[in-house]
């Protein structure tokens, strides 16, 4: 990756200029995550939502630890709605913020049950008026549980949209409007796993791996971390972090095993 160049910061881009480039984007996410997926283990929309109220300020890893045995013990809205609130707490405690969350699913339960038949509803004016269910939450749901596009705005995808200078937006809302126009509808939802999936393994908070970065040519921020490809490689992370160094045209072989091994926060 010695050597790449990027358009200048200094230059104006037009708004075909930076549609343009973000289809690129996009297309250089499909090639370098083919496996990107909501990481939430779930089997339809009730246990999404339960698991993506869980998943605020904790790993999806810990929530997938947690959710099985949740899961089995409150099967339908109604388990939610009657549940008992220091068994239930107890269940999640693992995931933080365990006494706000039980009582964001008791609530969850109750709202289905009262007003919606017990179903977790398919439409984003009705999932954002449900305990515990934000925009972002919403468009999860609609994405992986009813397939109906949309675009999750967490701290990777906001994180990664502005390195690009696709938005200068700070407020979730309108980085999801003004992203979500650069591209088709039809691939918002796998656009937001792709970039996430990025986020969580090469595109970091602290030292992104920009020297061994696929999109480093279409990034105005390249250089944000170590562009020395022996030093970017290091911070790769995943099971598949051997092929993003690949995909790269870096040698695998300098990916060390605890990268390989790293659990992609």
């Amino acid at each position: 990756m010695a050597g790449v160049t990027v358009s200048s910061p200094g230059r104006a881009e037009t708004d075909l200029g930076r549609t343009r480039r973000a289809r690129r984007i996009g297309r250089a996410l499909t090639e370098a995550h083919p496996d990107a997926h909501c990481e939430l283990d779930h089997s339809g929309p009730l246990e999404l939502a339960v698991a993506t109220i869980l998943s605020a300020q904790c790993t999806d890893k810990k929530v997938n630890e947690v959710t099985p045995k949740l899961f089995a013990r409150y099967r339908d809205a109604a388990d939610y709605a009657g549940a008992d609130r220091a068994e239930l707490e107890e269940l999640i405690r693992p995931t933080g913020f365990y006494r706000n969350k039980t009582d964001s699913l008791i609530r969850l339960g109750q709202a289905l049950v009262e007003r919606y038949d017990g179903q977790v509803p398919g439409r984003l004016a009705d999932l954002v008026t449900l305990p515990g269910i934000g925009r972002k939450t919403a468009n999860v749901i609609l994405g992986n549980a009813f397939d109906v596009p949309g675009i999750t705005v967490d701290t990777h995808f906001q994180r990664l949209v502005r390195r690009w200078r696709l938005t200068s937006q700070t407020d979730p809302v309108k980085i999801e409007h003004e992203i979500g126009a650069l591209f088709p509808k039809r691939e918002w939802t796998m656009l937001s796993h792709r970039i996430i999936f990025h986020g969580r393994r090469v595109c970091h908070a602290r030292k992104p791996a920009c020297g061994a970065c696929t999109l480093a040519k279409l990034c105005p921020s390249y250089g944000t971390g170590p562009t020395e490809p022996a030093a970017a490689v290091k911070l790769l992370k995943g099971p598949r972090a051997r092929d993003l160094a690949l995909a790269a045209r870096i040698d695998p072989e300098l990916v060390p095993a605890q990268a390989v091994a790293a659990e992609a926060p």
